[in-house]
């Protein structure tokens, strides 16, 4: 597939105008604080057998929207005991957390690792998922990007991002680990989520976003149709009078503004031939990152002119483990 979104030179200079809703956020900070008075994060951290020696794994159950239970795996290098920084990753659309020998570069690279569970995903590939999403009764399409696109209150990724930021909260609260260097990773649908994760936690120490998905939605919709974006497509093509209100649903959970309110360093991956999740949104969310906070000096971007969603893969998962190793210290 040939590149098929903005020139390089052209994505270098990306910046678009988005429209924001006026209450963005105080929507979030209304939604984050019902979610925390559901009770502390961390719910429990069950040991369990992984199969392998050089790693221990817990199985962890954590509050999350409306204090439902989230899954996750959270992974040790095996006989370390002092604290170490964490990496929370966030999985790609349609997957869920699968097995817990599944997901080893950061914890093989000396990271504690919480891998969270995708709420009401886990059925189109990987090994599945176990967190279910008792509130996924909004109309809307039959996959998780569509559910709830008449109100931000009803939608999917609302109740993700919040899972998220609770991640971050509930990995603080694991034995052996250093709540002060806590990064958040992701590719795909988890680098959207990533991104969400940095606009929120004023905290957080570093972030590591790869061809991520919510940004610059409005330019998205019309260049691809492909899946994810292209379950919204779908549905507008059946309701064909709720484009407003699905473009201001779908403008609480844009990456672009929660990569202006991030602060933490950054690091970022795209393939420019990327026709899932176009570049020009990566693009976009890097050059206005952190543009409400002061500006952040420490960020990176990485682009693969021949590649398309997949990115930089294996080359550009070395680059990331240089980088954080920079960042974090370790």
């Amino acid at each position: 597939m040939p590149a098929f979104d903005l020139p390089p030179a052209d994505l270098e200079r990306h910046r678009p105008d988005i429209t924001e809703p006026a209450d963005f956020d105080a929507f979030w900070k209304r939604t984050l604080g019902e979610a925390a008075g559901a009770g502390d994060a961390l719910v429990s951290a069950e040991p369990v057998d992984n199969g392998l020696r050089l790693t221990e794994t817990w199985d962890v159950t954590f509050r999350g929207f409306a204090g439902d239970p989230v899954r996750g795996w959270f992974s040790r290098p095996a006989g370390v005991r002092e604290p170490l920084p964490a990496v929370v990753e966030f999985a790609g659309y349609g997957r869920g957390r699968g097995l817990p020998h599944e997901r080893l570069t950061w914890v093989n690279a000396g990271y504690a690792h919480l891998l969270m569970d995708n709420r009401g995903q886990g059925d189109q590939y990987g090994c599945g998922g176990d967190t279910p999403d008792p509130h996924a009764v909004a109309p809307g399409g039959p996959g998780p990007v569509a559910r709830g696109l008449l109100d931000p209150h009803d939608l999917h990724h609302r109740r993700l991002i919040t899972d998220a930021v609770r991640a971050v909260d509930a990995v603080r609260a694991l034995p052996g680990v250093d709540p002060s260097r806590v990064a958040a990773v992701g590719n795909s649908q988890g680098g959207g989520v990533a991104l969400a994760v940095a606009g929120l936690v004023p905290d957080l120490a570093a972030v590591l976003a790869t061809a991520p998905f919510l940004c610059g939605i409005r330019r998205a919709l019309d260049l691809t149709d492909a899946s994810p974006y292209g379950e919204i497509t779908a549905y507008l093509a059946v309701h064909r009078g709720a484009e407003e209100a699905v473009h201001r649903t779908l403008s609480y959970v844009e990456g672009i503004s929660f990569a202006r309110r991030a602060q933490a360093p950054a690091h970022f991956g795209v393939g420019l031939r990327d026709t899932v999740c176009p570049p020009s949104g990566a693009y976009a969310a890097f050059n206005r990152y952190a543009e409400l906070t002061g500006g952040q000096e420490e960020k990176v971007l990485h682009a693969y002119p021949f590649n398309g969603h997949e990115g930089g893969d294996a080359v550009h998962v070395r680059r990331q483990l240089g980088w954080l190793r920079a960042v974090l210290g370790a």
